[in-house]
């Protein structure tokens, strides 16, 4: 664990919020998995490093009920997955960015995964690569929107930094960026860990 994920995890737990490092991704999924009950319901967020890490098919392959909008092919069960996530046991998201000083920061579209990340289920589980931390609030959102055309181009959207590669602070009808959220202490009624690997992971 090198030195800015120590200061992270310190400041995380000043904040309330249960911290864990692993350095290997496997090490990671099975603690995880050890936390999650075999009969909760689990919603997910649009994360890729959730995504990627296989979680969403070992939860159903368990018997886990999950809520996960990408599994879904209609509108409409996109909807219904969102709205049922929210009210799940255990919700998983990635995160945008997390700082040194212990700030969970992301910018959504539609708003579900923050919301859901803030209120709702019982329990919250952040995964989060080492390539997300930053030094501080201002370098998070930078490196939120030096990336953020990754995520348009995997969607296919027609944004202006799908097209440049860099943030336009656009009017775009299909802009992602939308909501803006800070998670800087343990909600309220809310259990809340986040687990951080030794990896890059997500974008």
């Amino acid at each position: 664990m090198n030195e800015s994920v120590k200061k992270t995890i310190e400041a995380l737990e000043k904040h309330n919020m249960k911290a864990a490092y692993f350095d290997d991704s496997d090490t990671a999924v099975s603690y995880l998995m050890g936390k999650i009950g075999d009969g909760a319901t689990v919603g997910i967020g649009g994360s890729m490093t959730v995504y990627s890490l296989g979680i969403p098919q070992k939860l159903i392959e368990r018997g886990n009920r999950v809520y996960f909008h990408w599994l879904e092919s209609t509108p409409e069960g996109m909807d219904y997955a969102r709205d049922k996530a929210q009210k799940a046991d255990v919700y998983l998201s990635g995160t945008n960015a997390l700082t040194e000083d212990g700030k969970l920061v992301n910018i959504d579209g539609l708003g579900n995964r923050v919301a859901s990340m803030i209120f709702g289920p019982k329990k919250v589980f952040v995964l989060c690569g080492v390539n997300k931390i930053t030094k501080d609030l201002d370098a998070a959102l930078k490196r939120i929107k030096e990336n953020t055309y990754k995520n348009a181009r995997r969607l296919k959207l027609d944004t202006p930094c799908a097209h440049t590669e860099k943030c336009n602070d656009c009017n775009s009808p299909q802009r992602m960026c939308s909501v803006t959220t800070i998670i800087e202490r343990r909600p309220y009624k809310t259990e809340f860990e986040v687990i951080i690997i030794g990896k890059e992971l997500g974008y």
